[in-house]
């Protein structure tokens, strides 16, 4: 009789970014040297008072930033690349 392995993928229960990604890793360092929270005042004004709320305007400076430091032009490959990178992932809010 011939056997068959069925993959049955199990869930990681203490799974954190954090701990997967090396201490000295680029992002980590750039996360830490910058403080885009002036980025909140300066954009204040060209947000509505109703409607949806928006992306955060740190996270979309920082997705911004990942797109330009790795030459990626288009807006899908930019949400694709940052949505498999750990490392891209634990960047704070992104």
């Amino acid at each position: 009789m011939q056997g068959r392995k069925e993959y049955t993928p199990k869930m990681i229960y203490q799974l954190h970014l954090d701990e997967m990604v090396p201490i000295d890793d680029y992002y980590r360092k750039l996360d830490a040297a910058l403080d885009l929270h002036f980025l909140y005042k300066a954009t204040e004004g060209y947000y509505g008072e109703e409607g949806q709320e928006s992306i955060d305007p740190v996270v979309f400076f920082k997705i911004c930033l990942v797109g330009y430091l790795n030459n990626i032009n288009s807006d899908r490959k930019l949400i694709e690349y940052c949505a498999n990178c750990l490392n891209v992932r634990t960047i704070h809010q992104v």
